[in-house]
């Protein structure tokens, strides 16, 4: 396919390369243009603004948005409609809440435009891995942009969860569940830390790799990152950022009266690692760097 992508961070960035070693032709935008020149080193092809990505597609178009969630989301949604015709294809690959996806894919539905909001796990590992990707729309608009999912996904990596909404829903509930993990995970590795015993905490993060029950790959992230940094994690400031889904989530249970202690409990730890000191912080801090790139606080 020919698709339009904006965005060209470290999501979007990978996603242009991804496609194009699987042979989509690309047409990229952002508004830093040396990311744009290296989007074009790895096979795409630049556009100087959204106008002209625009032009540079054949209708019907199909355009993939990876700006971040909220206003930048609006802003580049409003310009889109200006230069988009019936048929066309727009995709918010922002994680945005899915209340603001109701209102995009209305406001496209009213231009005659197709809208997809696809839910997107995977982070910088993206690009070798590939993205799970979670869409929500309609079936005619997840089958004309299944190319790309299935180039940007694994195997039995993609799947349209639900109508308008439903993919950052889905997404945004992913995103609970993952402050939970963290948050068992360094709950655990902290009072390992801090036993009578003298124990190893990376050998125990890889043995529990090989056959025990909480088996994961955050288990082998955090094995990395031990060894990288240390089974101190000395370097590592304990300040976790709040990106906002696992908020959405703790919400959307108060609001609908859904009992999720766990999830919310981990929000909350969040918040106090901006003010405290805890090797669990640190935990969590050290795997969101390793899986999402996230950046580090440093001592």
């Amino acid at each position: 396919m020919r698709i339009g992508l904006i965005g060209l961070g470290k999501m979007g960035s990978h996603m242009v390369t991804r496609l194009v070693q699987r042979d989509h032709q690309v047409v990229a935008f952002d508004l830093d243009r040396d990311a744009v020149r290296e989007a074009e080193d790895n096979g795409a092809t630049g556009a100087g603004s959204l106008a002209d990505l625009v032009d540079r597609l054949e209708a019907p178009r199909a355009v993939w948005m990876v700006v971040p969630h909220g206003e930048a989301v609006r802003k580049t949604l409003t310009e889109l409609l200006g230069h988009m015709a019936a048929g066309d294809l727009i995709i918010d690959g922002g994680n945005s809440h899915y209340t603001d996806s109701l209102e995009h894919a209305r406001r496209c539905n009213e231009r005659d435009l197709l809208f997809l909001d696809v839910g997107m796990s995977g982070g910088v590992w993206g690009l070798e891995v590939g993205y799970c990707l979670m869409a929500g729309g309609s079936q005619q608009a997840f089958e004309r942009i299944t190319p790309v999912l299935s180039a940007l996904a694994p195997e039995k990596g993609y799947a349209l969860v639900g109508a308008n909404g439903a993919g950052h829903f889905v997404k945004m509930i992913h995103n609970g569940i993952e402050y939970a993990m963290l948050q068992g995970i360094a709950e655990g590795f902290e009072t390992l830390s801090r036993s009578d015993f003298d124990i190893d905490p990376a050998q125990v993060a890889e043995l529990w790799g090989h056959g025990s029950v909480i088996r994961s790959w955050l288990l082998e992230l955090l094995v990395r990152a031990l060894v990288e940094e240390g089974n101190t994690l000395g370097t590592i400031a304990p300040y976790i950022e709040e990106s906002g889904t696992g908020r959405w989530t703790a919400e959307y249970g108060l609001s609908h009266g859904i009992s999720m202690p766990v999830i919310t409990l981990a929000l909350y730890e969040r918040f106090a690692s901006q003010t405290g000191e805890r090797f669990a912080h640190k935990v969590v801090a050290a795997l969101r760097n390793q899986f999402g790139g996230h950046p580090l606080r440093r001592k």
